[in-house]
């Protein structure tokens, strides 16, 4: 490899076949902060930005933030932001160079600028994916007001550490100053997710004082979103082949799958970029198209971690191969469409086809290690939420609640079939404390849901530990292939 680096003035001499930004990025304004610039930003909202810049929308550049490491931005910062987009199907990929990103703060490093970045009057848009763990909620659902960056953002607010934090400090910042209030959009995987930021936040703005807290509540625009593209962990390797294309060096650059989808409820006071001209769905409800990604989409993608990894499958595409996974997934489906609205729109056969084809895609190797961190946290909208409809429904959930005691057993084979940090949990020291490989599994899915707060204060709370419990002995006793048997799915595995 060339000992050059992918930036403003090496671009011009990349390849024919690499598309690289065509507008001037001197002439590009910051109109959007984003919080949490990792890969899946990179992938999507980026590249739906640098769209609306190349058709000459020059307002909408994007700040990054870091709220934790500065490995981003050292990356990007010697390419003057600019990073290469690799877009891989099995038997294809195509390269892109995405010039939004115009700048990286981080946060920890310098908490000043980044309020300053979200107080600059030409910041119309704030938008996040931090992950499900990084809003703070308690087991019920609220504000974890005990959390220790919670406390001391209410002590420090001139130094804040979270989320919440910037977000509340900048925007009474920008009332005293007479600025209109940013637009906050979540893009991460919450149900109703802009509906849940705006009452966490208000919950975390009440702390500083009721005005705040009604200021929030009544003149910020929380609109809803719902992303979907699949974006694997970037790899040593991937790194030496794109350098290698492009002829310079990109220290970071991002994979992922042709398809790409973004809804978005259409409610954005201070303007926005024309996102519809570049295939963003722009609706008065993302509801139905958020449940549908929540529950096929991503439960699937759990179920295919926690069974894939039981199995001795490192990736999606290898695991979604075997016909008994594929089998499972297709029941798992069946359960979770009949939770779905029916008068919505919503084509679910279209969907769960495109989705097969997404899951066998050779090329992106999505490790089934990666989708399984954090399982406490996404679990419950992935999966409980459909499993307490279906039970209200008087219809069991056997599959969905399959994938609970999944993600129980695997997280009881780290250390031990599989490598102790192979994934993580905020939960990992409390699970460790409850120990579960000593307790029976009916003990320990209760211990498990208490822990989590699955289907707290439900009425098919103790239905849902039964159904989990008999998976989870099946497991333990007879492996993956035990617990499919007893739905009826033949299986090869030992």
């Amino acid at each position: 490899m060339t000992d050059r680096r992918l930036s403003n003035s090496t671009r011009q001499a990349l390849p024919a076949s690499v598309a690289v930004p065509g507008y001037d990025r001197n002439r590009v304004v910051p109109g959007i902060v984003h919080l949490g610039v990792g890969a899946f930003h990179r992938a999507h909202q980026a590249a739906y930005v640098d769209d609306c810049l190349a058709a000459g929308e020059t307002d909408w550049g994007i700040v990054g933030v870091s709220l934790r490491s500065a490995d981003t931005r050292d990356a990007l910062a010697p390419q003057d932001g600019l990073y290469t987009l690799a877009v891989r199907s099995s038997d294809s990929e195509s390269l892109r160079v995405v010039g939004s990103i115009l700048s990286m703060l981080v946060a920890p490093e310098d908490p000043g600028a980044v309020l300053a970045a979200l107080t600059d009057p030409r910041t119309a848009i704030v938008t996040l994916t931090i992950t499900e763990k990084a809003y703070l909620r308690a087991a019920g659902g609220g504000l974890d007001t005990a959390h220790p960056d919670i406390v001391h953002d209410f002590a420090n607010p001139q130094m804040p550490r979270t989320a919440h934090g910037f977000l509340a400090e900048s925007l009474a910042r920008r009332r005293v100053a007479g600025i209109q209030p940013f637009t906050v959009l979540c893009c991460d995987n919450l149900p109703a997710n802009g509906t849940t930021l705006r009452r966490l936040l208000v919950e975390f703005a009440a702390l500083r004082g009721t005005d705040l807290a009604r200021h929030i509540a009544d003149e910020v625009a929380f609109p809803s979103s719902m992303v979907d593209r699949i974006v694997p962990a970037t790899t040593d390797a991937d790194r030496a082949r794109i350098s290698g294309q492009l002829g310079v060096d990109d220290a970071w650059p991002v994979m992922t799958e042709p398809f790409c989808q973004w809804v978005v409820e259409d409610d954005f006071p201070a303007g926005r970029p024309a996102w519809e001209t570049f295939g963003v769905t722009m609706v008065g409800d993302v509801g139905p198209f958020e449940d549908m990604k929540l529950r096929l989409l991503n439960g699937s993608h759990s179920a295919i971690a926690y069974l894939g990894l039981l199995s001795g499958f490192e990736t999606v595409d290898r695991a979604f191969a075997d016909p008994a996974i594929q089998q499972f997934v297709d029941g798992l489906w069946a359960e979770a469409i009949t939770t779905l609205p029916k008068d919505a729109g919503l084509d679910t056969t279209d969907y769960t086809a495109q989705l097969a084809k997404r899951y066998s895609n050779t090329a992106l190797a999505h490790r089934t290690a990666q989708i399984a961190n954090d399982g406490s946290q996404k679990l419950p909208q992935r999966i409980i939420a459909s499993a307490m409809e279906r039970m209200s429904d008087g219809a069991p959930p056997a599959y969905l609640m399959l994938v609970v005691a999944a993600w129980i057993a695997a997280c009881e084979a780290r250390g031990k079939a599989l490598p102790e940090n192979h994934f993580t949990d905020p939960l990992d020291l409390a699970l460790a404390a409850l120990d579960t490989r000593h307790l029976s599994a009916g003990e320990a899915v209760v211990g498990v849901f208490d822990l989590a707060g699955f289907a707290k204060g439900g009425a098919e709370r103790l239905t849902l530990i039964d159904l989990a419990a008999a998976h989870l002995e099946r497991l333990r006793q007879g492996g993956v292939a035990a617990a499919f048997t007893a739905l009826g799915i033949v299986s090869k595995m030992p």
